[in-house]
């Protein structure tokens, strides 16, 4: 049983870590709000290209010098998987989801007899499969968001993924991230960047006109129009990607920070009783050694 002395100095320990979990919970909520905006801010921006994507992609549909990033190699048997996730823990099940469902994934692909390869973005990602898939990570980078995803960063990653494209280096490109609902829950999203993909709420006639019904005339051509959309399209939809993981990550960690808060308020109040009932204890003990000690002479 522990003494007096190792329960107050548990019981601070206690404290201090119930200090710093409060702090995190109170830096994630403030970095979430401007997180969550820039997530939401940028959908309809992406949506709408996707859209614009897949009117250009109907009307050049059958010819036979189509881009790679739309049409993709013509094939499906090297799969590149982008591993969207962060550098820094302490954010409950955000970075764990995530490669949960990429491992399902690669045990898919693997029994269709694909080859699977990994471009990790992030750290956490990459600690995680490296133990199991190490031989299959091709690509890493570390603090990409660390203040904010920029589309800068987007873009680089959208340019390596285009010159491996352009060296044969796969086939299928699918990014997996987190998509922010609320604060405590995100959905794993996989959304395939190439081939392009259209989305499953696009229909035939979204692709032809607009919401107030006006068609879409293009100039100068569509095929000039598309080989400069297609490479602003994928940088576009991992920005989406990036700040859409910057939101659930805030959101992640504001949750588990204050489930931890609680946790330790919980523990304090546990300790703090087994310590007064161990100072009763030990003082009703010393009462008695007393009046024993009296009755005695």
């Amino acid at each position: 049983m522990p003494n007096l002395k190792d329960l107050r100095l548990r019981i601070g320990s206690v404290k201090q870590t119930q200090k710093i979990t409060s702090a995190m919970k109170m830096v994630a909520a403030s970095k979430l709000r401007r997180a969550q905006e820039n997530a939401e801010a940028a959908r309809p921006y992406a949506e709408r290209m996707e859209r614009m994507l897949l009117s250009l992609g109907a009307s050049l549909a059958g010819r036979e010098d189509m881009p790679k990033l739309l049409v993709g190699t013509g094939s499906d048997d090297t799969h590149l998987i982008v591993v969207a996730t962060s550098d820094r823990g302490l954010c409950g099940g955000f970075n764990s989801s995530i490669v949960r469902s990429v491992r399902q994934r690669i045990r898919e692909l693997k029994q269709q007899g694909k080859k699977v390869k990994l471009f990790c973005v992030g750290r956490k990602g990459r600690d995680q499969l490296r133990r199991e898939y190490g031989d299959l990570i091709v690509e890493h980078l570390e603090e990409v968001g660390r203040r904010g995803a920029t589309i800068d960063e987007a873009k680089q990653i959208g340019t390596r993924i285009t010159e491996m494209l352009e060296s044969g280096e796969f086939d299928v490109c699918t990014i997996v991230y987190n998509k922010f609902k609320n604060v405590v829950t995100q959905i794993v999203t996989m959304q395939q960047l190439i081939p392009y993909n259209a989305p499953a709420e696009a229909t035939e006639d979204e692709a032809a006109t607009d919401l107030g019904g006006a068609i879409y005339e293009f100039e100068p051509d569509e095929s000039e129009i598309l080989l400069g959309l297609l490479p602003s399209n994928l940088s576009v939809q991992i920005f989406r990607a990036l700040l859409e993981n910057g939101a659930s990550e805030q959101g992640a960690r504001m949750t588990a920070m204050d489930n931890a808060t609680r946790n330790a308020g919980d523990m304090i109040d546990n300790l703090t009783l087994q310590y007064n009932r161990t100072r009763q204890a030990a003082i009703t003990k010393e009462l008695i050694e007393i009046i024993s000690g009296a009755e005695a002479q």
